[in-house]
């Protein structure tokens, strides 16, 4: 890594963003459970995170874009979100609770995007590398997973709002610690937003991402109330969110040799066919844990491999002055809108279906996900990043 590169400071900011991610994701559907909501209820407030996902991140990457003040946004959004969440405190009612919720997660889920293109930025001509940093924020998530499923043996759930605060707090310091990097070599290169956009590849990408995140509406939403149903604790449930995080980490240690090898395209139809795979398994073999542990390891491609070849394929799709909102798109078309439709969706069925209906549905949305990149993302070798 170039010593140029503030490695250690922008990989602590990844370390906070993602614990406090491995606190949301596997323990806030709980802990809604735990103030007596019900499948719907819960459904319909983790779709508000992802909801926000649409809207935020585009809006903020429109005026990092033409302001290049990326990380003074980065910073006030990491304020502001902390501020909203407090609310959490106030009152525990349905709409107090959606309220705040949009209101935290609108400010929360424009950070990271922007934070990508700025690590991004700061790689120039090593992005082949980010998966190097990116690592740490996958051990953030573990750290946090476990931690807080240990603690929860001996604690009520009520601490999950208490640790989320701290780890806002950790985002807000770190923030400041990264310094500012704009991409000036193809600011010229690229018209129109719209001119990048109506690219077919550009297309069949966007619409592969919305598809992904799509079937991970149920394991997002219900994974963890799906194994405590089945008697796991959670302990179990801490490490075996960690497994999965953790095998991704080592996919992180290796997308450097993984992408010019093999190239994106590739590398993309794996990640989709193992995501496919993985919730069928989940889906049918929930009481085998063996079978749900080889699951949780599937995660190095659901989500690993998957997130460092999007990552890298909207870095090279959108240039210069669109990068802001390249990563906005990824983020707003995936996790926004296919992990809000899919977090909404499972909740309105997951009492009247069973979820072996649920998985099987998620899976199939990965296989199809699969047949539209392999039939319709049509990369060039410097955009497929493959060597041979």
């Amino acid at each position: 890594m170039s010593k140029s590169i503030p490695y250690w400071r922008i990989s602590g900011f990844y370390l906070f963003y993602f614990a406090s991610l491995g606190v949301m994701v596997p323990y806030w559907g709980l802990y809604l459970q735990y103030l007596n909501f019900d499948a719907r209820a819960i459904g319909e407030l983790m779709a508000i995170i992802m909801a926000t996902k649409i809207i935020a991140p585009y809006i903020w990457g429109w005026i990092a874009d033409h302001t290049g003040k990326g990380i003074l946004i980065i910073r006030l959004a990491a304020i502001i979100s902390l501020l909203c969440f407090l609310g959490v405190f106030v009152r525990s009612d349905f709409w107090w609770l959606a309220i705040v919720m949009v209101l935290f997660s609108f400010f929360w889920n424009a950070e990271l995007p922007q934070f990508e293109a700025n690590t991004m930025n700061h790689l120039g001509e090593d992005t082949h590398k980010y998966s190097i940093i990116r690592l740490w924020g996958s051990m953030g998530f573990v750290l946090s997973v476990v931690g807080l499923g240990i603690l929860l043996e001996s604690h009520e759930l009520s601490l999950v709002p208490q640790v989320i605060v701290l780890l806002f707090a950790g985002i807000v310091i770190s923030s400041f610690m990264v310094p500012e990097k704009n991409d000036h070599k193809h600011v010229s290169q690229q018209g129109h937003i719209f001119h990048v956009l109506k690219q077919p590849v550009v297309i069949a990408l966007l619409l592969v991402c919305f598809l992904a995140q799509l079937s991970h509406g149920p394991y997002y939403t219900f994974y963890s109330i799906y194994l405590t149903q089945h008697d796991y604790d959670s302990t179990t449930l801490g490490w075996l969110w960690a497994l999965g995080v953790i095998a991704e980490i080592i996919v992180f240690l290796y997308m450097h040799r993984l992408m010019p090898r093999f190239g994106a395209k590739n590398l993309l139809m794996v990640a989709l066919l193992c995501t496919a795979l993985r919730w069928y398994l989940i889906g049918h073999f929930v009481d085998n844990f063996i079978v749900i542990l080889g699951s949780q390891l599937l995660h190095a491609a659901s989500f690993g491999l998957y997130h460092a070849v999007s990552i890298e394929l909207f870095h090279r799709l959108f240039q210069g002055k669109h990068q802001g909102r390249g990563q906005a798109l990824y983020s707003s078309v995936s996790f926004g809108a296919g992990g809000a439709l899919g977090s909404y969706v499972s909740g309105q069925y997951w009492d009247q279906l069973n979820a072996v209906n649920i998985f099987n549905a998620a899976a199939l949305i990965a296989l199809l996900a699969f047949l539209i990149a392999w039939r319709f993302i049509k990369l060039t070798g410097n955009q497929d990043g493959n060597e041979s």
